[in-house]
């Protein structure tokens, strides 16, 4: 269907002479029309930005909303804001199906086209065209999210079973889950709607406080699940995290896999929001020791160790993980912490102090090992 969005989108343009670009009602790209001018306008920087990074900048979207587009059956006018980063001015064509705005064609306005010119009435039409599309896309891939929802809440079979056949082909897998958390919340503290499915996602739907298997904690914030295919899952993490974090759960072979893959995909998120060289989206697959940490049940840390993590002994216990990290080899280490080997010594001699663990001894380090690296999973 995406490509039929482009076929026309590429309508538009030829038929207006401009380039067009057309976003969901959450601004997210969905196609845009190539260019053949040489002016600097064409290339505008919002026109850019939303075609490289895939969706309008906030404050882009809070210019454009003030002047109706949401509720607006015509096309709309709307003025260059800088303040904003809008330099040039915009057409505006909601792309409507019955009374729901379902997206925007876009068109850079160079003061050639009026409001009340016969061509616009054309594009409208297709406008009109795109949102019956659009409509069709939402109803089935709210449905697609319906099941998803049901079957990651209660993993049953029959949820499984309903969800491989509103899928068809494509539950033959393989399969897998993005998830996306913190999703953000609204002013009124409610989850965020669930945004326009991006490329390669099959279904998306919203899991309140964590919700996996049938099991809630409570403590934990929402997240979105995507489910989508594993080589298409990074760009659809990437696509859909916006500052949040996101993991990328095993493959699965069909939906009945899918709760599984979706534990994992949590489990990725989290650790991804602990550890920094994991990056942003973070794949089950590549957690190494996280897939057992992320498994432990959350609660206090280890008696022995939580001295260690007061918020007096950062440096302490900075100073022992990385020696951890670097298999208690002290001259990398101190080449690490850039500090002298005998400051690591002295450091280190306070740890063993403070817990009452003896270094030198291979369980202990296991234990203080786990135990810092779990208290990075603790919000």
């Amino acid at each position: 269907m995406r490509a039929d969005y482009q076929e026309l989108i590429d309508e538009v343009s030829a038929l207006l002479g401009t380039p067009a670009t057309l976003e969901g009602r959450d601004f997210a790209l969905i196609a845009f029309g190539a260019h053949e001018s040489e002016d600097d306008r064409v290339m505008d920087p919002v026109r850019t930005r939303s075609i490289l990074r895939r969706r309008s900048p906030p404050a882009v979207r809070a210019w454009f909303e003030r002047f109706g587009i949401a509720t607006a059956r015509a096309p709309v006018r709307i003025p260059p804001e800088p303040a904003a980063g809008v330099l040039t001015g915009r057409i505006c064509l909601p792309v409507r199906h019955g009374s729901v705005v379902y997206g925007y064609i876009w068109l850079l306005d160079d003061d050639v086209l009026t409001l009340d010119d016969p061509r616009l009435d054309d594009a409208m039409a297709t406008a009109g065209r795109i949102g019956t599309l659009l409509a069709e896309e939402a109803r089935a891939g709210a449905r697609l999210g319906e099941l998803l929802h049901a079957l990651l809440a209660e993993a049953g079979q029959g949820a499984a079973d309903a969800l491989a056949e509103a899928l068809g082909p494509a539950a033959e897998g393989p399969l897998t889950l993005v998830a996306v958390t913190p999703w953000p919340v609204t002013q009124r503290g409610e989850p965020a709607d669930v945004p326009t499915a991006p490329p390669g996602a099959l279904a998306l739907c919203l899991m309140p406080g964590g919700q996996a298997h049938g099991r809630v904690a409570p403590a934990a914030p929402a997240a979105l699940a995507a489910l989508t295919r594993p080589g298409t899952a990074r760009a659809v993490a990437e696509r859909l995290r916006g500052g949040a974090t996101a993991g990328i759960g095993g493959t699965g072979h069909g939906p009945e896999d899918l709760p599984g893959a979706w534990r994992q995909a949590l489990a990725a998120a989290r650790a991804a929001g602990a550890e920094d060289r994991l990056g942003a989206v973070a794949a089950w697959a590549a957690l190494g020791p996280y897939r057992l940490l992320t498994a432990l049940p959350e609660g206090a840390p280890d008696p022995a160790v939580a001295p260690l993590l007061a918020p007096g002994h950062r440096e302490l216990a900075r100073t022992a993980e990385t020696f951890l990290d670097h298999a208690g080899q002290a001259a990398r280490t101190a080449a690490a912490l850039g500090i002298h080997r005998q400051t690591l010594y002295y450091r280190l001699s306070r740890v063993e102090r403070l817990t009452g663990l003896d270094l030198g001894s291979g369980a202990d380090r296991l234990l203080l090992h786990m135990a810092l690296k779990a208290a990075r999973l603790r919000p």
